[in-house]
């Protein structure tokens, strides 16, 4: 069986059949352009809206989705609804976290993609497949989505209809997907950059202040910095902003 996609039928993981191409090559060059276009476009938008924008186009461009959501699954194996369409989807990612189970958990654990047909015939996760029918919900398409090293996410699909993600969701769910993990550790990584730097100009500008006040160098001005964040066993970001906001350092008093 192919290790990175299974499809779960009766309860038994099996290898997702590869039938021959129906869409004719203009059509593929058609739709690959779409997404490539719209990647490009998500690395230009706020964070949260970036998200809000790969639902909605997944929605939008993926056959037989009712709902869609993103996760991003922790070490601690916690998901973390992100962006959901609706109440649906954030519910049931939520319950997937609750339990430890689900089409989430294998896309992101033991499969690239998990298509469950049906949700009615036996699954390996009956817990969550009898809330999920509770919903509403009779189908589902995972797919795992590369993040960063120790946070994984998924791209969660949900259909009102038995049966509703075919060959084709599959392959249009795959480009979104792929686009949708370089987009999103993208948009991690500018943020991850964006706080770096406001914490070295928070830090030089409290070393500045020290410098002026004390005439001290620059150097004894950020050990005294980090002698404060380590007797206060708070991260030295803080006590920079602490410092710049109300002029006196933690647990000290400041002339």
């Amino acid at each position: 069986m192919d290790e990175t996609s299974a499809e779960f039928t009766d309860g038994i993981p099996r290898a997702a059949a590869t039938p021959a191409p129906t869409d004719t090559d203009a059509e593929r060059h058609r739709l690959t352009a779409q997404i490539g276009e719209w990647a490009r476009s998500l690395v230009l938008e706020p964070d949260d809206l970036l998200l809000k924008v790969m639902v909605d186009e997944a929605l939008r461009i993926i056959p037989g989705v009712d709902h869609a959501s993103l996760s991003i699954v922790s070490r601690d194996d916690l998901i973390r609804s992100r962006a959901p369409s609706d109440m649906i989807p954030e519910r049931l990612d939520a319950l997937q976290s609750e339990l430890h189970e689900g089409p989430c958990f294998d896309s992101i654990r033991e499969h690239r993609i998990v298509r469950v047909p049906d949700l009615t015939d036996p699954t390996p996760w009956p817990r969550f497949a009898s809330s999920a029918v509770a919903e509403g919900v009779r189908s589902m398409l995972a797919f795992q989505l590369f993040v960063e090293t120790d946070s994984l996410g998924a791209l969660n699909l949900y259909s009102k209809t038995p049966r509703a993600f075919d060959q084709e969701s599959e392959d249009i769910g795959s480009g979104v997907a792929a686009h949708a993990s370089l987009a999103l550790a993208n948009a991690q990584k500018q943020g991850q950059l964006y706080e770096a730097v406001a914490s070295r100009d928070l830090i030089g500008q409290a070393k500045g202040i020290l410098m002026e006040r004390h005439k001290i160098s620059e150097h004894e001005a950020f050990l005294l910095l980090t002698r404060v964040s380590s007797k206060t066993n708070t991260k030295l970001r803080e006590v920079a902003e602490e410092f710049v906001r109300t002029g006196a350092l933690p647990g000290t008093i400041t002339d």
